[in-house]
């Protein structure tokens, strides 16, 4: 999956960014149609100055629509794997949604085929 990356306002070490890489390729195994995503790093800056809580926020682009998710956690680490997580159920339920679209629809119960049956009755004169 083509992914671009986005630390705003901090320089992000090449390991983290090839972490990421790594677990957002892991969503290719869910639905192999994903064509391409975003992420942006950001760090959250609180009330008390030496803690900063990290955010991620995950744009993914698949035919037919887009998954978002915002994240946060002590290190980018974690709230990579919320993300993660959270994207797997996003993806598996759009997944699941496409591919009821495309099922065959019942029909007063009974499942409609390409199949076509010829019923014949025995008349008595």
């Amino acid at each position: 999956m083509r992914l671009q990356m986005q630390a705003i306002h901090f320089d992000a070490d090449p390991k983290l960014l090839t972490f990421i890489q790594q677990k957002m390729d892991k969503l290719d195994t869910f639905y192999d149609k994903i064509t391409s995503g975003e992420v942006f790093l950001r760090l959250d800056k609180s009330d008390n100055a030496k803690l900063h809580t990290k955010l991620l926020e995950v744009k993914i682009y698949v035919p037919g629509g887009t998954m978002f998710v915002r994240e946060q956690g002590t290190t980018f680490e974690e709230a990579t794997d919320l993300a993660i997580d959270t994207l797997k159920m996003q993806v598996k339920k759009f997944k699941d949604k496409r591919n009821k679209a495309r099922a065959p629809k019942p029909v007063d119960g009974v499942l409609q085929t390409d199949e076509v049956a010829v019923i014949t009755e025995d008349i008595e004169d």
